[in-house]
């Protein structure tokens, strides 16, 4: 048994985070909820701090504020909210682990400040990484902070490696699903409809992350995440198509040898061993059967139907500020098709030309990842008038 870890939950209410929850729920001895954060679900919020009455709650949307505190009031919990108040709350001594479960961009700044901190990070927020990698490890490694992945594919690369840090990598192989559209052309991707997109075959995740791997972007910022968290150049790192999901990824060294890590798709799994490493937790997760799984495949992924994927390889091996570019485009790309202003297609098109109309810089500073953030959403967002 070790220490009692505080931990602060930033995106509680999402999918990642309900997750966490459950988690802890589970190994109570282990884990204490020391804060939670929202961004709009201020009723669920107030649930999960009734049940696990954290130091403090943050609500992101300030309009919202006035609910929770009155919610509380008969509480020790301190309550805050704004942008600005994630940021500062997960500088609080009494936390020691900040699981990052934010969607998107927004994951940055926070987890720039828990490093700064000394906070070890759980991180679940791979755009922090796409939009910032070099600068992000770099301050890990001036502030000794361990950044545990919660991905499952780069946790099952992590978890490959316990043992062999010593062990020289050839090379990892990210598993993809293909999504709801694997195997389709273009011709029937130009009508799917935003219903279709949002139905993964086999996760169960929130709306954005869910668009991006139909589209394959997903797996295309993990390949950019892959490259920070393992210290990896962009030719050791492959995709492979896994429609079954069982193989989360895989690592081969030096010796020709390939290891593996298998599971069901429950994302409880990956998120308790970023929260226990080094320690295996007992569970009561469901078990993988192969009596169940006669078959596992593999496939190439159609990077020429699922551009984003290409894009992102592409935007990686230009480095500097690339990278939170093609993130930056992908979340109005993403919101865009959600709200059904642009065709699955369409949201390729809006990435690529963002790419290529943003100002390039090759060693970007966080004010320069915050500028070419600002100025690669505004150039999309002005792509988008321009076509409507």
């Amino acid at each position: 048994m070790t220490e009692n870890k505080c931990v602060a939950i930033l995106g509680s209410t999402g999918s990642i985070g309900t997750q966490t929850l459950d988690v802890i729920r589970q190994h109570p001895d282990w884990f204490t909820v020391e804060v939670l954060t929202a961004q709009h679900n201020w009723e669920l919020l107030v649930a999960q701090a009734l049940e696990f009455k954290p130091n403090a709650v943050v609500i992101g949307n300030e309009d919202h504020y006035s609910k929770v505190k009155e919610a509380l009031s008969g509480e020790p919990i301190k309550v805050f909210a704004g942008q600005k108040a994630i940021t500062q709350v997960v500088e609080m001594d009494t936390i020691d682990v900040v699981l990052t479960a934010l969607v998107g961009y927004s994951g940055l700044i926070p987890t720039v400040h828990a490093i700064r901190a000394g906070k070890q990070i759980a991180l679940a927020n791979k755009e922090t990484l796409v939009v910032a990698g070099e600068l992000i490890t770099a301050l890990a490694k001036q502030h000794g902070v361990n950044i545990y992945p919660v991905d499952s594919e780069h946790s099952a690369i992590f978890q490959c490696l316990v043992g062999e840090f010593h062990n020289p990598i050839e090379k990892i192989i990210l598993t993809a699903s293909g999504g709801p559209f694997r195997g389709k052309d273009t011709t029937y991707l130009s009508s799917v409809t935003r219903e279709q997109a949002l139905k993964h075959p086999n996760w169960d995740m929130g709306a954005k992350i869910t668009i991006d791997s139909a589209s394959l972007m997903n797996k295309g910022l993990e390949v950019i995440e892959a490259k920070w968290l393992f210290g990896l150049k962009t030719e050791q790192i492959e995709v492979v198509v896994h429609p079954q999901s069982i193989i989360h990824s895989l690592v081969q060294f030096e010796d020709g040898s390939i290891k593996a890590q298998l599971g069901l798709p429950d994302m409880r799994i990956p998120i308790q061993f970023a929260l226990s490493y080094p320690d295996r937790l007992k569970s009561n997760f469901e078990r993988f059967n192969f009596a169940n799984y006669p078959q596992l495949t593999f496939e190439q992924p159609d990077v020429k139907t699922f551009r984003n994927l290409q894009l992102a390889f592409d935007a990686l091996a230009a480095g500097g500020n690339a990278p939170c570019i093609l993130n930056a485009a992908n979340e109005i790309a993403v919101a865009a098709f959600l709200n059904r202003q642009i065709g699955f297609l369409e949201m390729s098109d809006l990435i690529e030309e963002t790419l290529n109309q943003t100002n390039f810089l090759d060693c970007p500073q966080l004010e320069d990842y915050i500028e070419s953030d600002r100025q690669a959403r505004e150039l999309s967002e002005n792509i988008l008038t321009s076509k409507r």
